[in-house]
């Protein structure tokens, strides 16, 4: 990612939609024991899940029972998010004081964890310190830090099983002045470290899942909002927060802003399948959590979490959506239009002639190949539907905005990726593509976005704290301020001895 972003945010974004492929079945195993490992409730319905999880493929029939359970903590953790499917590291991870790159953590003596004790890498998780340095938090230490000795046990003894990448990443990360000097962090977790204690009225399913949503899954990461010193607002707990030009959404049950219309079956389907007809896509970073990790998770982790999801406080914030208007929304052209081509060719070819408004034109030429002319996609190309989806609801367009103009990137071997439009159109004409396509399918009764919107979404700057983009001057000036603290005080005690 380019843009700025906050210090926990993860690397760029990659896809629009989900791939839903099969990963090739494990070799033949017991089904109770395979459920044990993978923390899966054999006696829940099929109904709640909607799908069963992606098997993984990490999963060793041969390793031990505490491997392949770490092995399935690495993808709670969603540790490949950063370090790469093959642990070797070297993701960017874009921060306002500079970009953060993710290190090797296979078992490479040179270049990664492989002299690490069990203590030293409970230490890396927990508290951000390595036998030689301090981490930067962009690894999620403070919401490791409440992980259970027994996951922490379980992942270390994967990880000594994954095959050593025996060279350094591409990339290092070298900070600018007063934050290339690590020991700083030392301050900002005495001040920012989370104390993470479970809430008041859970039952056991719930408290399961605020392990998974605070501590492994570190949901809050991106969810949300950072203080002046970028530590957690607690009081806007997953309220939503910023992600550079992205916008990671309210996931409270609040009904106008968060997913309080959304239910449990919902939120499960959605971490399963990365969407839910009518109401979401995942796109963005976490489209990246839903590949690499939700996915994977049993139904068990899945509901716990739906479940926890709905029994935090609800917080209400501007960022209001609007509720689904189906009579508004336009019905798909031919249940076959999907998987014809030739169909959609000449559907589109009708479209275009008869086109009511310029946003309309823009559409159908830059759009409606890939979306449709009516916006139901093609979801078996991977091309995703965008009829209803919450981000053309919200009353705040950035999302659009910022879909419109950057596009979206690939997850490597997925699904196609989305471009942006901010270098091939107008202000004007971007204008009128959110306006359209806010309306059409989002059902919006109007939208009055203008290239005034655009422009200033486009070149919004540098939204980090003042403490942070001042960090190197500040520093100087305290410097200078202890070093003048420190004269005047020997001066005094020369004076008191003479």
């Amino acid at each position: 990612m380019k843009p700025i972003a906050p210090l926990f945010a993860r690397s760029p974004v990659r896809s629009v939609v989900v791939s839903l492929r099969r990963i090739p079945a494990l070799p033949a195993a017991n089904p109770t024991v395979l459920a044990t490992l993978l923390g899966a409730s054999l006696s829940l319905p099929m109904s709640v899940a909607h799908a069963a999880p992606e098997v993984m493929p990490s999963y060793n029939a041969s390793q031990s029972e505490q491997v392949n359970r770490g092995a399935y903590v690495a993808r709670q953790a969603d540790c490949m998010g950063c370090h790469k499917e093959d642990y070797s590291g070297g993701v960017a991870v874009e921060a306002p004081m500079g970009t953060i790159y993710a290190t090797n953590i296979t078992p490479s003596i040179k270049y990664g964890i492989g002299n690490y004790t069990e203590q030293d890498f409970k230490n890396a998780l927990t508290k951000g310190k390595t036998p030689t340095h301090r981490l930067y938090p962009a690894m999620p230490y403070p919401d490791y830090n409440a992980m259970s000795d027994e996951d922490i046990s379980a992942l270390f003894a994967y990880f000594k099983t994954v095959p050593a990448v025996d060279e350094a990443p591409e990339h290092k990360t070298q900070l600018p002045f007063p934050f290339n000097i690590r020991t700083v962090m030392l301050g900002w977790n005495i001040v920012n470290m989370p104390k993470w204690q479970a809430r008041d009225g859970l039952n056991d399913t719930q408290k399961y899942g605020q392990y998974l949503v605070d501590n492994l899954a570190h949901c809050g990461t991106c969810h949300t909002p950072r203080n002046t010193t970028f530590g957690y607002d607690m009081n806007n707990y997953l309220s939503g927060a910023m992600l550079g030009n992205w916008h990671a959404p309210n996931i409270t049950p609040d009904a106008s802003s968060g997913i309080g219309n959304w239910s449990e079956a919902d939120i499960v389907t959605y971490l399963r399948q990365g969407k839910i007809h009518q109401k979401a896509v995942a796109s963005g970073p976490m489209n990246e959590v839903v590949y690499n990790s939700t996915r994977y998770l049993s139904d068990k982790d899945l509901s716990a979490i739906a479940s926890y999801l709905k029994a935090v406080p609800a917080i209400t914030t501007e960022d209001t959506v609007q509720p689904v208007n189906s009579a508004a929304l336009p019905s798909e052209h031919s249940p076959t239009m999907t998987f014809d081509l030739l169909a959609q060719m000449d559907y589109l070819k009708q479209a275009k002639a008869q086109a009511k408004s310029p946003g309309e034109s823009l559409y159908l030429n830059q759009c409606a190949s890939c979306h449709g002319v009516n916006g139901y996609g093609q979801p078996d190309a991977g091309y995703a539907p965008i009829v209803g989806i919450s981000s053309l609801r919200r009353d705040n367009p950035a999302p659009v905005i910022n879909v419109v103009a950057h596009g979206i990137q690939q997850v490597p071997n997925t699904r196609p990726r989305m471009p942006g439009f901010k270098d091939e159109l107008s202000a004007e004409e971007m204008a009128q593509v959110v306006n359209y396509v806010r309306t059409t399918f989002g059902g919006l009764s109007n939208s009055d976005v203008s290239a005034d919107d655009i422009n200033g979404h486009l070149n919004r700057g540098d939204s980090a704290p003042f403490l942070i983009k001042n960090a190197g001057w500040l520093a100087v000036l305290g410097i200078i301020a202890g070093l003048i603290v420190l004269v005047l005080l020997i001066r005094w005690l020369f004076r008191r001895r003479a």
